[in-house]
């Protein structure tokens, strides 16, 4: 039986590090346009996020990109609030758990780069015709 003793989960530090990692792991051409994207760890999703995305289970959304897609930017908009990559913790430790046939950095940059790609401008259609993680 293993001791698990001393062991802790990841905190938001540490899930923020992964999501750098994969976002200097992005290929050059993708780079300059990810650039001005922040990440941002939380515990859950906020209710009304959850609300609004008609979300029952906090532990259901692990990821959301927070922004205008650079498909729908124009030069005259007017400056606002960075785009963000919101990665919720405790529901990516929770599939990674379940999961048990991916490594937890795997998952992470697979949830960044899932939001990067809505950044790009990609639907959820869109992703999942060339993405078979969950297959």
């Amino acid at each position: 039986m293993t001791d698990w003793d001393g062991l802790t989960p990841p905190d938001a530090a540490e899930i923020e590090a992964m999501a750098r990692s994969a976002l200097a792991g992005l290929p050059a051409e993708f780079a300059e346009g990810a650039a001005g994207v922040a990440i941002r760890v939380a515990e859950f999703a906020p209710d009304e996020v959850l609300d609004e995305l008609q979300i029952d289970d906090p532990f259901e959304l692990t990821g959301l990109y927070d922004g205008v897609p650079l498909t729908e930017k124009s030069v005259s908009d007017q400056p606002g609030q960075p785009d963000i990559i919101w990665l919720y913790r405790r529901p990516i430790l929770d599939e990674w758990a379940a999961r048990g046939d991916v490594s937890l950095g795997d998952l992470v940059v697979h949830v960044v780069t899932h939001e990067m790609a809505h950044h790009f401008g990609w639907s959820d259609d869109d992703i999942a015709r060339i993405d078979k993680w969950w297959e």
